[in-house]
């Protein structure tokens, strides 16, 4: 595995230096760095200019900040950087931000910050600030980058095709790691693995989650894209179906709205995804998917931290439940799993 790098972005002086030592500002240019908080895969920092030109720069961390052991290679950020140059052929426009620059040897890019104000959905979604044109355009995002993907397999690099960081991230972490903490689910899990693996479908993103987005001016923006590659779109869905399920369950008072949210998203997703080949058995595999995420986020490496004790044991007892006989359709998931916390 590759060793940290010698530079510390977050820390101000030493990150100044290098911009200026590698040309990336101008002699004697001054700005403001600000670390940002909230992930725990990498060091991520605001450079404001003078100009406005702002830059968020991200440095990968071999060893993750969590509360168990998790590693995965810093070599990741060469993943993101590539997927930042293809991205805005694949999605809609405006909706990724675009690559200013990429430092292999210190595990770091920079790209154009978002510009104020912003929010980020995640935050927004916990206050109950739930708009359904944000969620159509959450469909419409994925549903877009699967679709364009899929038409141009054998033009993509052949980097995406590499699954260490997805495996190191996403199947380990989530799924592996969750089979060793419930006894009752290992079958499936380990079957959920196995059929994961066995799919290149299309570009998968892989982290496909609120905390990911910033709305600006209405507008969804998608970020961080360490773990995308070539695989089964089936886990983008499940991934963020969770999220909004598990919003559902932990909001009382929002839950109608969480589920109509859920359920208006998948059926805008189908919409833009269109006639791909792979469409005519996805829904299942994203019920699936959407079972192994939601109990993962109760027992995996990285639970959800909103969810307290109690909310974790009713969503695993009831993604247990349904284990057993899994539902065929996405409605049919929404009013089950939520029947059951």
């Amino acid at each position: 595995m590759a060793e940290e790098a010698a530079l510390d972005i977050e820390q101000p002086a030493a990150l100044l230096a290098y911009l200026h030592a590698t040309g990336r500002l101008a002699p004697g240019e001054l700005v403001a760095i600000q670390p940002l908080g909230g992930g725990v895969s990498n060091r991520t920092v605001l450079v404001e200019r003078a100009s406005g030109a702002n830059w968020v720069l991200k440095q990968a961390l071999a060893k993750l900040r969590v509360a168990v052991d998790w590693f995965s290679s810093p070599l990741r950020i060469e993943r993101e950087a590539l997927a930042l140059r293809w991205l805005p052929d694949l999605a809609p426009p405006g909706t990724t931000t675009p690559l200013v620059f990429e430092d292999r040897a210190q595990h770091l890019l920079a790209m154009q910050a978002v510009p104020h104000p912003h929010a980020n959905w995640k935050t927004m979604l916990l206050t109950g600030a739930l708009k359904p044109d944000h969620v159509r355009q959450f469909g419409r995002l994925l549903g877009a980058l699967h679709r364009n993907a899929a038409a141009r397999l054998e033009e993509l690099p052949a980097d995406f095709a590499d699954r260490t960081f997805f495996e190191s991230l996403r199947l380990e972490p989530y799924y592996a790691y969750t089979a060793t903490q419930v006894p009752e689910a290992t079958s499936f899990l380990t079957n959920l693995i196995a059929d994961t693996r066995a799919l290149r479908l299309t570009l998968v993103h892989g982290d496909y989650s609120p905390k990911n987005i910033l709305v600006h001016r209405d507008r969804l923006i998608l970020l961080d894209h360490e773990v995308i590659h070539l695989g089964d779109p089936a886990f983008d869905l499940g991934f963020s179906l969770t999220h909004l399920l598990s919003k559902a369950h932990h909001l009382r008072d929002h839950r109608d709205a969480f589920a109509e949210a859920a359920l208006l998203y998948w059926t805008t997703y189908r919409q833009a995804a269109g006639d791909v080949a792979w469409a005519a058995d996805l829904e299942p595999r994203a019920v699936r998917q959407t079972l192994g995420c939601l109990l993962a986020r109760v027992a995996g490496r990285s639970p959800l931290e909103y969810l307290d004790a109690g909310e974790r044991q009713r969503q695993r007892d009831a993604v247990l439940a349904l284990l057993p006989a899994p539902p065929d359709t996405v409605y049919e998931l929404v009013h089950r799993f939520l029947a059951g916390v």
